[in-house]
């Protein structure tokens, strides 16, 4: 295919498709799933609220620093890559991609492991979703998904649309159900805002919600990530931010109403998916199977949005000389193909840990949120250098500036606190994924007969992933640590 029919193929992705993009990849499994899992991990009421308040204005500081970057930069087409690499230099780009692709892969581990386990409630041979005849099940669903994307971006992020709608019923069936038969109990409310006697504190309580609530936000970015692909690039702004506060709404009301229906004790015990239980004391049997119905289709929409974005990233990424040249191949269809088969390759390889190890879906979404935070603390580290600069004063203007700035350190200032709400472990486990990309960045320089880890900065990146990797290794064959 000619250069000029590639270009038409990428400038096809409208300001209504954007926003699908992102409400599909971003509302996945974690919204039916959000008000049992912060509950298991010890947050009551007070906690979860304020844990939502630092997750909503940190998210919103990341989403308008994507929104100001875009507008400052809009030749930087690939989002999480071009801000890390224009600010940091090319292997704390390259880095950045990396763990963002790989963040990408472990989500759509997350969404494997869930969707048969929801299947399982209509037909229990599939039993939890990590038992043999789901992975079989599973690799079909995640090839079909392959399939559909090679086809081409625009068909598949069509399908996308559709799947955003019909997920959006449940929930929208089970927040008026609550309001409406009035299940919601003002006193079970306060008698779980502080929690019990004798249980974690109040600052972990907060911490707890992290996990949840970056998971929940993962793929807001997805907008500018395929920005390169976008009709006009003012709808890439346009739509992460109404993206952003449709998702919130969303959040907020499902966990808040959650938390009115029944004690904190009783949504910790709650099987998967926790609304499914929760519907089902406020309606009947029949609100589990509707949950259910509404998992198996967030699922769907969520798997091929993130196969998307997940193929979409290391070609990106190939294309501009960082990831090696076979990742930036395309099919006729102007689909990466290359980018494609590696991704779906290497979620097949892990899908066979899955049913050795018997994984859930919680271990690989923590371990996917704490992947996407270095981009994420990336990103604004940028727009807080662009803002600060003579040259953010010519791009943005007097008169937004200090505005600008306020976001930019809001969002700086969040992606430092999730990795510090993440706790060591997982720091450590990601610095295992990020450790062999180093491999993979310098075959990509010498492709191109360029230097490599040229200077002490990016040597002592390296080098701090490389020691923490051995340290991890060394913690988990001892027992220590356990990755999945």
């Amino acid at each position: 295919m000619s250069s000029i029919s590639n270009e038409k193929t990428k400038k096809e992705l409208g300001l209504t498709r954007l926003i699908g993009m992102i409400i599909g990849s971003t509302i996945g499994a974690g919204v039916f799933s959000l008000a049992g899992d912060m509950a298991a991990n010890g947050a009551n009421t007070g906690g979860v609220l304020v844990g939502w308040l630092i997750c909503g204005l940190g998210m919103f500081g990341l989403v308008m620093c994507f929104f100001g970057l875009n507008k400052a930069k809009p030749e930087l087409t690939n989002g999480i890559y071009s801000y890390a690499k224009e600010g940091f230099g090319d292997y704390i780009g390259f880095s950045s991609a990396w763990g963002y692709w790989l963040s990408c892969i472990f989500a759509n581990l997350s969404y494997t492991t869930l969707l048969f386990g929801s299947i399982g409630y209509f037909f229990p041979v599939f039993g939890e979703g990590n038992n043999l005849i789901s992975i079989v099940c599973v690799s079909g669903v995640i090839w079909f998904m392959n399939f559909l994307v090679l086809r081409g971006i625009k068909s598949a992020t069509g399908i996308n649309v559709v799947t955003t709608i019909s997920k959006l019923l449940p929930l929208f069936v089970f927040i008026l159900a609550i309001i409406f038969i009035r299940a919601f109990n003002p006193s079970i409310f306060m008698n779980n805002f502080w929690g019990e006697p004798g249980g974690i504190s109040f600052a972990d309580q907060v911490k707890a919600t992290t996990s949840a609530t970056v998971w929940s936000f993962v793929g807001i970015e997805g907008a500018v990530v395929l920005s390169g692909r976008a009709k006009k690039s003012g709808d890439v702004g346009k739509s992460s931010v109404i993206g952003f506060v449709c998702i919130l709404i969303i959040y907020v009301m499902t966990s808040v109403l959650s938390m009115g229906v029944m004690p904190r004790a009783e949504l910790a015990a709650l099987g998967n998916p926790p609304m499914a239980g929760i519907l089902e004391t406020v309606v009947g049997p029949w609100g589990a199977g509707f949950i259910n119905v509404g998992v198996i289709l967030s699922i769907i929409g969520a798997l091929l949005g993130w196969t998307i974005i997940a193929a979409d990233c290391p070609y990106s990424a190939a294309q501009q000389g960082v990831f090696t040249k076979a990742f930036a191949k395309q099919n006729k269809n102007g689909a990466p193909s290359f980018a494609l088969f590696m991704t779906n390759g290497i979620i097949q390889l892990f899908l066979i840990v899955i049913y050795f190890n018997s994984s859930t879906y919680q271990a690989f979404y923590a371990i996917s949120a704490s992947m996407i935070m270095i981009p994420y603390l990336l990103s604004a580290l940028y727009y807080a250098k662009v803002t600060m600069s003579a040259e953010g004063m010519q791009l943005i203007g007097s008169k937004s500036l200090l505005k600008e700035r306020i976001f930019a350190l809001i969002g700086t200032v969040y992606g430092i606190w999730l990795l510090y709400a993440s706790g060591l472990v997982y720091l450590l486990i990601t610095a295992i994924l990020y450790a062999p990309g180093i491999i993979v960045y310098i075959i990509g320089k010498k492709e191109k007969n360029e230097k490599y880890l040229s200077n002490k900065k990016d040597i002592t990146v390296a080098a701090i992933f490389v020691i923490l990797a051995v340290i991890s290794v060394v913690m988990i064959a001892n027992g220590t640590i356990q990755p999945f």
